[in-house]
């Protein structure tokens, strides 16, 4: 690694250090995404606590996690709750069969 390539990573550690702080980064873009509303999409649905976990394939215990807000889905959970939120009859395939 030679001297410019060190301090281009340091810089950008330091910008990690300042936004991690809620300081504002020259040149940084940040998205927000909001975190899904998991009871309201279950309620949608109209299915148990038992029954979506599974039908989302989590454990029952993880998505009471997520409706109690002590944990947030992530990753591909969180695409399928936002296919789920925008149609909630998604699930009535796997529902009904």
């Amino acid at each position: 690694m030679d001297d410019k390539q060190f301090d281009e990573l340091l810089e950008s550690i330091r910008d990690m250090g300042c936004h991690m702080r809620g300081e504002v980064v020259a040149g940084a873009r940040v998205q927000e995404f909001p975190e899904p509303d998991v009871k309201a999409i279950r309620k949608r649905t109209g299915l148990s606590q038992t029954r979506f976990a599974y039908l989302i394939g989590v454990k029952p215990k993880t998505l009471q996690n997520w409706e109690q807000h002590r944990v947030r889905p992530a990753g591909p959970a969180r695409v399928l709750l936002k296919i789920v939120e925008a149609n909630p009859n998604a699930l009535s395939v796997l529902h009904d069969g």
